[in-house]
């Protein structure tokens, strides 16, 4: 099995420069990782310049919108699809919080990737006011219920579920692995009484919120992850390769 390590660059770096020189020492690194499918999401404008296909490293972006037409500044699905992304990170909780997406918007979204061919990556996750009320496993269920609707049994296998706590996103603190491992039943659970149990077994779930090379094996061995959705350590090239290579040696 390969793990999957999805680098968000969100709205970093400052000039296409440094976006070319990070993508090109990403390339180097990947050369001795065969056990390892990286998938890099910068900000819409380096996209076209990272174009070039390389074994074991994708495109994804990091946002898209469900339409096309007269919508002045956003980016749609059909126009990431013609400049070669292959992944789209839907429902980060920094769309959720910051620009209030809702369910049904990201829903919508999903939709409009797999129509293009794309696999959309659905972030869902609670606040740490929700997970001190006790109110984790009900944010999910409804994240994912919502943000699945009407999506058909066909497609399920081409989603990327990812479990990003808010309140461990960009603050050094991480879930213990036992209660990743009872989301992640928890999800396999969901999808299992909404589409089967193949759809179950075939769904990758991973899990994001402060990963760095300290804990991102913890993830994927005692917590038994697919794969990590890595933040603010992908920008830093000798944190990145020890991630890189810690993974690997799994």
């Amino acid at each position: 099995m390969k793990y999957l390590v999805i680098a968000n660059w969100k709205c970093n770096p400052s000039n296409q420069k440094e976006a070319k020189r990070l993508f090109d020492y990403y390339k180097k690194q990947m050369r001795n990782c065969s056990n390892i499918d990286l998938i890099v999401c910068p900000p819409f404008s380096y996209i076209t310049q990272l174009k070039e296909k390389f074994k074991n490293i994708y495109l994804g972006a990091q946002n898209c919108f469900c339409k096309e037409g007269a919508f002045t500044g956003e980016v749609s699905a059909p126009m990431l699809k013609s400049i070669g992304v292959n992944y789209v990170i839907v429902g980060h909780s920094e769309r959720r919080n910051i620009f209030n997406e809702s369910n049904e918007e990201i829903n919508n979204k999903i939709k409009s990737v797999l129509d293009n061919k794309m696999t959309p990556i659905l972030c869902v996750g609670e606040n740490e006011k929700q997970r001190e009320e006790g109110e984790t496993f009900e944010v999910v269920k409804n994240q994912i219920g919502e943000g699945l609707d009407k999506i058909p049994n066909s497609k399920i296998k081409n989603i990327i579920l990812a479990y990003e706590p808010i309140w461990a996103i960009g603050t050094g603190k991480f879930a213990e692995a036992e209660k990743i491992q009872e989301i992640k039943i928890f999800i396999k659970k969901l999808i299992n009484n909404k589409y089967g149990a193949k759809a179950s077994e075939a769904i990758k779930i991973v899990y994001g919120g402060s990963v760095d090379s300290n804990n991102i094996s913890f993830y994927l061995s005692e917590s038994q992850m697919d794969g990590v959705l890595v933040g603010g350590a992908s920008l830093k090239k000798d944190e990145f390769l020890q991630m890189l290579k810690k993974v690997n040696g799994i």
